[in-house]
């Protein structure tokens, strides 16, 4: 007589809302009606949003991805080049049209609009300070709207005790839109306790989807044996939601970009487990974790919805005559 084993049972809470952004869906879309206009190769600066599925689903298609213009061969120069989600800055559309490139701007228009804010902040003749990480493209890109010396980094509270303005009186301050909402919090209230007349931005610069995703996790967290972020180590979005679960109560908090770097043998006696994504994670590699639990568990979904995000951002004019089909973009988002 045959034996069957039977699986553990877990429950999984997942978030909704998690994965794609209207900016990170939006980026993805011009690549590939791009594609289908004008056919490949279509280059791409630095990579479109930061997901390597992504990156090598667009290649597969016909995108080529550079760091630089001058990456384009001569014979090429009339392939469009898009500008990826994070933002460029100024110098980089300046470059193509010296170049007689033919490029479309992918930047999230939320992304834009800190932009904006930055270069309001400067109009109205107050220095900028920029919350966010050094070296992150879209702080590259926000830095780079503005002159030289136009523009402080603040990355810690730390920075911000040790800011030395020329004119304490005549700040103001945008941040990146990807960070932790608490810690973002506690560097604006140390700015903010050392000068008082620190002008913040029109509108918040964080995200929606950014802060919605980390207060679902947030809701989530407590009482998680292990709590998984799909995403990638470079993606801000997707680290920052791993220090959300660790600080609102998950027992571990990993951050992954396939079923394959699941630690499989360390995590054989959890009983309830978070799985979201960051806002640059395709739900196909969401589904694909969740059928990799179901081989080794007995799993109860649990859907924890805890924000309805209706956001939609159109592709830009030039690329609204071609349809874009289910099937267009089910290597992220699967046939269903």
């Amino acid at each position: 007589m045959l034996q069957t084993t039977t699986k553990p049972p877990l429950t999984i809470r997942l978030c909704q809302p998690r994965g794609f952004c209207a900016g990170v869906d939006r980026a993805i879309q011009i690549v590939v009606l791009a594609l289908k206009k004008y056919g490949a190769p279509v280059y791409v600066r630095h990579e479109i949003v930061h997901n390597r599925y992504v990156v090598e689903g667009l290649q597969s298609l016909g995108a080529v991805f550079i760091e630089e213009l001058s990456e384009i061969p001569p014979e090429h120069r009339q392939s469009p080049v898009v500008f990826s989600a994070h933002g460029v800055p100024k110098s980089v559309p300046a470059d193509a049209q010296a170049r007689n490139l033919f490029y479309l701007d992918a930047t999230c228009p939320l992304v834009s609009k800190v932009h904006k804010q930055a270069m309001r902040h400067q109009r109205l003749g107050r220095h900028v300070l920029l919350i966010g990480h050094a070296g992150h493209p879209e702080v590259i890109g926000t830095m780079g709207q503005l002159p030289d010396g136009a523009v402080t980094l603040i990355e810690t509270e730390a920075d911000a005790a040790k800011l030395a303005p020329a004119d304490p009186q005549a700040l103001g301050f945008v941040t990146q839109t990807t960070l932790s909402v608490e810690d973002t919090a506690g560097i604006i209230r140390a700015l903010q306790d050392r000068f008082p007349q620190l002008h913040a931005p029109a509108a918040e610069s964080i995200c929606y989807a950014t802060t919605n995703r980390q207060e679902a996790v947030k809701e989530t967290a407590a009482g998680a044996d292990l709590y998984l972020i799909v995403g990638a180590p470079n993606s801000s979005n997707s680290r920052r939601l791993v220090e959300v679960a660790e600080r609102a109560g998950a027992s571990m908090s990993l951050l992954v970009q396939r079923a394959a770097e699941i630690p499989w043998n360390d995590i054989a006696g959890i009983s309830t487990l978070g799985l979201s994504a960051g806002a640059s994670a395709p739900e196909i590699i969401v589904d694909e974790i969740i059928d990799a639990f179901r081989q080794r568990f007995d799993v109860t979904i649990d859907l924890a919805i805890t924000a309805t995000e209706t956001e939609d951002f159109p592709v830009m004019r030039v690329l609204r005559d071609v349809e874009l089909t289910r099937a267009d973009m089910a290597f992220v988002n699967g046939a269903a």
